[in-house]
């Protein structure tokens, strides 16, 4: 059952008109949220629901809008990892570990890490996740056979994944990866357990700044990661892509970039629509030197000042603690499940066709159980918009890492301080 016990008393005392709920989403939430409809509609057919949908970025704007001026507020709206620590830090949101939502009390059903993370600095549980996005390294099979480099060079160390690369450019012309900016990206947001390894980020700790409010953009893992992105440019292994770009999609589906380390959600977009002529080529391996991370998961939350908070809470409920409707998603979008009574279904041991039958989902399972959470800050995005910048100059104009992460800490120490 979804209801909570006493929730929906009154909800429709004094008549029997029909009710609208105002679901605000991005792509693919908004068809997920659509597609669970009809099961919602079984449940409680005198209530709508409206999905309004906008771009990602549009979404995060537009919610952060209604939420400081408390006006155009959703019912439910749904928030994207990379934002969460601006809406869990700002206030605005209901808190659903209290009285009438006590979602505490069923946290073991969730994935461990994806749970920490709604968790604020105060300790209020502000949102519920609905799928996460455990990191892999996705490959392109046929160029690194090709170049004669196996798999496990590819993943042994970050060291060894460059080595790699060197070998797969020299044979095959390929680049290692589309943006030298990428490696960054990774390994200040994994924790590496590889023994004798250096752990560049503790379990707990915040990304950027920690729960203290200790800046840590100069730490001993953003001086590896500059350091790595730094060598990758300077042996010429990466194609200075952009993410999303359309050039991006062409080296893809050209064979001109020969890996991609991201979420588990990109082997769904690779096949349904950015390079699906190159079904059976790719396949999937844990991030080099056993890292575990986790890029994007969404997240529903409630607003403090929804109008149907009742209605709202029990739609929650249904889209994250229902397996047939996180089955459902994960099917239909690649949404990796949060609700870990999903992952026992027969659907992760199906080979995947688009990974030359590989069962990659089984990879995925082990790095969502092995994900550590990460503190979130409500200068996430601004911490990323400066460390990016420091790190383009390091790429692109040469600007020591020290010098580069000296200025982060600098700009953030000031933001932090304002």
């Amino acid at each position: 059952m979804w209801l909570g016990i006493g929730l929906l008393a009154g909800v429709f005392s004094g008549a029997n008109a029909q009710q609208t709920l105002t679901i605000a989403a991005y792509p693919a939430v908004d068809e997920i949220a659509k597609a669970a409809i009809p099961l919602w509609k079984k449940k409680y057919p005198l209530v709508d629901i409206r999905v309004v949908s906008r771009p990602y970025a549009d979404h995060h704007t537009a919610m952060a809008t209604a939420l400081s001026s408390s006006t155009g507020l959703p019912d439910v709206m749904a928030v994207e990892f990379g934002h969460l620590g601006r809406f869990a830090e700002g206030g605005g949101l209901e808190n659903l570990g209290d009285e009438p939502y006590s979602i505490r009390s069923r946290q073991l059903r969730f994935v461990p890490f994806a749970f920490r993370q709604a968790v604020n600095s105060s300790g209020v549980i502000v949102a519920v996740p609905s799928d996460i996005g455990p990191g892999t390294l996705l490959y392109r099979a046929d160029i690194l056979k090709k170049a004669g480099v196996t798999e496990a060079e590819l993943t042994e160390s970050w060291d060894s994944f460059i080595a790699a690369g060197v070998k797969i450019k020299a044979l095959t012309g390929a680049y290692l990866m589309a943006n030298a900016r990428d490696i960054k990206d990774i390994v200040i947001r994994t924790d590496t357990r590889s023994p004798g390894a250096v752990a560049y980020w503790k379990p707990g700790e915040g990304l950027y700044i920690s729960k203290s409010g200790k800046i840590q953009v100069d730490s001993p893992r953003f001086v590896r990661a500059f350091e790595l992105a730094k060598k990758v440019r300077e042996l010429k292994l990466d194609g200075q892509i952009n993410t999303w770009s359309p050039e991006w999609v062409e080296g893809f589906k050209k064979g001109t970039v020969a890996t991609q380390m991201s979420g588990a959600w990109l082997a769904g977009h690779l096949s349904n629509w950015m390079a699906p002529e190159t079904r059976g080529l790719w396949r999937a391996a844990q991030l080099p030197e056993k890292a575990w991370g986790s890029w994007g998961g969404s997240f529903y939350a409630i607003p403090q000042g929804a109008k149907n908070k009742t209605m709202a809470w029990e739609f929650i409920q249904m889209m994250t603690l229902t397996p047939e409707v996180q089955l459902g998603a994960f099917k239909s979008h690649d949404a990796f499940p949060a609700l870990v009574a999903v992952h026992d279904d027969a659907f992760f041991n199906q080979p995947i066709a688009f990974l030359g039958g590989q069962p990659a989902r089984l990879l995925w399972r082990e790095a969502a159980s092995k994900v550590s959470p990460i503190n979130v800050h409500k200068l996430d995005t601004v911490a990323e918009e400066i460390v990016n910048a420091e790190m383009d100059a390091v790429l692109n104009n040469g600007k020591s890492v020290a010098a580069a992460l000296a200025n982060a800490k600098e700009l953030l120490t000031q933001r932090v301080g304002r």
